[in-house]
């Protein structure tokens, strides 16, 4: 895929606003002194008195946001994820998950492709925190189609949505006629008898390059795209761990409280299984290109082939 198109999903939010904002006048943006960065300001410059810059306030934006959300808008309030998830968390919970209000939080700049704005700013307990809140949508888009419908899907659920969003461009994967969008339903990639990778946000193209990969040594991986970690598609996971027996998760996530430990929840009360979580193991990050990171905490397409393979070896 390396000829493929690459777009980072925090540009796909950014557009995909203006498109959702055309159709619906209640959706109305916040940011927090991060318009440009986190790509709002694609929506600013076309509805600038529906865009409010917070300044660098993130739990004031989200009592706002809150505020907003009773008075009939759809609210989308934006910020890197280690402020929307880490730094508002309490107001998150108590003003917008506990009276279950219809906020959307865009967090962008998730995950160790940060780069080198270090550990910091490298989110890596958000999906954990955010899943941890009753009635809280969460999604990881793969890729610019995926984030398009997703937001598009975020305007239309009633009730607050995460998204999480990268700021490193990755391959257009879903750039075909039969892709759906579908909140709480994941998607076959490829069909596998040997072991189920499951995938979400910008490691479903690595699991697919590692696919090809293990295809070369004879092992047959099906690949699944779970978009969207909370709801988690349990029917779609137990019926094809029961069909290859094994699982690997991968996710640029701590392997804490994320899309590892939503599937082996659901495979310890529905289908017991050998399972491999890949995801950054209980550390922090640090500084660095986002290519270079990727590869030292074990996430691009050769080292989850490695450990992949080594995973069916031994079991």
């Amino acid at each position: 895929m390396s000829d493929a198109k690459k777009i980072a999903t925090r540009e796909s939010y950014g557009n995909a606003l203006v498109e959702v904002g055309r159709e619906h006048e209640d959706l109305v943006v916040l940011d927090a002194d991060l318009a440009a960065a986190t790509k709002t300001d694609i929506f600013r410059k076309e509805f600038p008195d529906r865009h409010i810059d917070c300044g660098i306030a993130e739990a004031n934006m989200t009592g706002i946001a809150a505020g907003l959300a009773t008075c009939g808008k759809v609210p989308f309030m934006s910020s890197f994820a280690m402020f929307a998830a880490g730094r508002a968390y309490e107001q998150v919970r108590n003003s917008i998950g506990y009276p279950h209000l219809n906020v959307k939080i865009g967090a962008t700049h998730a995950g160790i492709s940060v780069g080198e704005d270090g550990a910091t700013h490298q989110c890596l307990e958000d999906i954990a925190l955010m899943r941890e809140i009753p009635g809280m949508v969460v999604i990881s888009p793969s890729d610019d189609v995926e984030t398009r419908a997703a937001v598009k899907a975020a305007y239309s659920h009633v009730g607050p949505v995460y998204l999480r969003l990268g700021r490193l461009p990755v391959p257009v994967r879903n750039d075909n006629p039969e892709y759906r969008f579908e909140i709480g339903k994941g998607i076959v990639l490829k069909e596998g008898r040997d072991v189920t990778i499951f995938a979400t946000g910008i490691e479903v193209n690595e699991a697919l390059e590692a696919e090809k990969l293990l295809a070369a040594d004879g092992i047959d991986a099906e690949i699944i795209n779970l978009h969207t970690i909370k709801p988690i598609d349990a029917e779609l996971i137990v019926k094809s761990v029961e069909k290859t027996g094994k699982a690997v998760t991968v996710e640029e996530h701590s392997v804490i409280g994320g899309l590892g430990s939503a599937v082996c929840e659901v495979l310890c009360e529905k289908a017991p299984a050998k399972v491999l979580r890949i995801g950054i193991d209980d550390v922090f990050g640090e500084s660095g290109p986002a290519a270079e990171l990727i590869k030292k905490y074990g996430l691009d397409a050769e080292n989850i082939y490695k450990k992949v393979k080594a995973f069916i070896k031994e079991n």
